[in-house]
């Protein structure tokens, strides 16, 4: 395949992110289908693939198909930061003047590519696949139904189980996002925290190509408790409120003991209703110290000002692009 010439890659019209792990098996058909649908489309294009130190040939795979093509770049994280760092990086180093984020696993297609590009065009910065339905097994739904409720019950916020990664976007808000140095990042809620203005295009989703999802039930909800501790007080203003709520309720029910005691001559004997009481209130009071704690180490994570990611090696970029793109990790 003939890459473009020079004069056509100062301008970079479109540059698509797929951030890699344990997708060796997927690389290479990821390639081969976003090549045909970019250059069907006539436009100088660059395929970023960021390796988030994956324990597979993801790499391998990477850079052969680098050495064939020099407008695929790839980008080698030192271990693995997690999916969304991987997309930072990506951000960070794509040029396009729209950009396009899709998994590695074939689940979004690249044939929906010039649909929401074409969308796109009509003025929208921002345009976010929208699944039509979910070609994951039940459980994989379930969990992920689970993170999106407590996303938005305790994040405040409001998440949509049918948009995910998937999605376009003009330079003008990939330069904002850049701007986001904080820890607790998905891309969507980057996308969300931009604004601009932005619009969703229905699309299919595929069966994964091969493999399986990295993403379990325990990893879906450390997720989910680190973004929310991010971005949103609401656990610590309901740890308030229903601490104000057993205040209340001890004194109504202090109120009906004084009262049987002065009218009725009872005398309430409730050793086991009074143990029961400690244990709770002192298990309630553990759990609001452990959500304190969680807000703690965020604040410390933050203030460590620790880089997002580590690249350990790059493929197709030059010597100016990688220092300066080692000022914004």
């Amino acid at each position: 395949m003939t890459p473009p010439d020079t004069a056509q890659l100062d301008r970079m019209q479109i540059s698509v992110i797929a951030p890699a792990y344990r997708c060796a098996g997927c690389i290479p058909e990821l390639y081969r289908r976003l090549s045909t649908v970019l250059t069907d489309l006539g436009v100088s294009y660059e395929i970023l693939f960021i390796d988030d130190g994956s324990p597979e040939n993801d790499w391998g795979m990477i850079r052969e198909i680098c050495e064939r093509d020099s407008r695929v770049r790839g980008v080698r994280l030192s271990r693995n930061f997690g999916q969304h760092f991987a997309i930072t990086a990506g951000l960070d180093y794509c040029r396009g003047d729209w950009v396009v984020v899709m998994d590695c696993d074939l689940q979004d297609q690249p044939e929906e590519i010039p649909k929401m590009l074409k969308k796109a065009k009509e003025g929208f910065d921002i345009v976010q696949a929208r699944r039509c339905s979910r070609n994951d097994s039940f459980y994989r739904r379930s969990i992920s139904r689970i993170f999106v409720w407590l996303y938005n019950v305790l994040g405040d916020l409001k998440a949509d189980n049918t948009v995910a990664n998937f999605s376009v976007s003009s330079s003008n808000v990939i330069s904002a996002i850049r701007r986001y140095r904080d820890r607790g990042r998905t891309f969507p809620m980057l996308l969300d925290m931009a604004g601009f203005s932005r619009t969703t295009v229905d699309v299919m989703h595929a069966p994964r190509f091969v493999g399986r999802s990295a993403y379990n039930f325990t990893r879906l909800l450390d997720v989910a408790i680190q973004l929310i501790v991010a971005q949103s007080v609401k656990p610590l203003v309901l740890s308030i409120r229903f601490g104000f709520l057993l205040a209340f309720l001890a004194l109504v029910y202090g109120f009906v003991i004084f009262v049987r005691y002065f009218t009725l001559q009872q005398t309430i004997t409730g050793w086991t209703t009074l143990a029961l009481l400690i244990c709770f209130l002192g298990g309630l009071g553990f759990a609001q110290l452990g959500v304190i704690g969680l807000y703690l180490g965020r604040i410390l994570e933050e203030v460590r000002q620790r880089p997002l990611y580590i690249v350990d090696q790059v493929l197709n970029l030059n010597e100016n692009e990688s220092s300066d793109r080692n000022m914004l990790r």
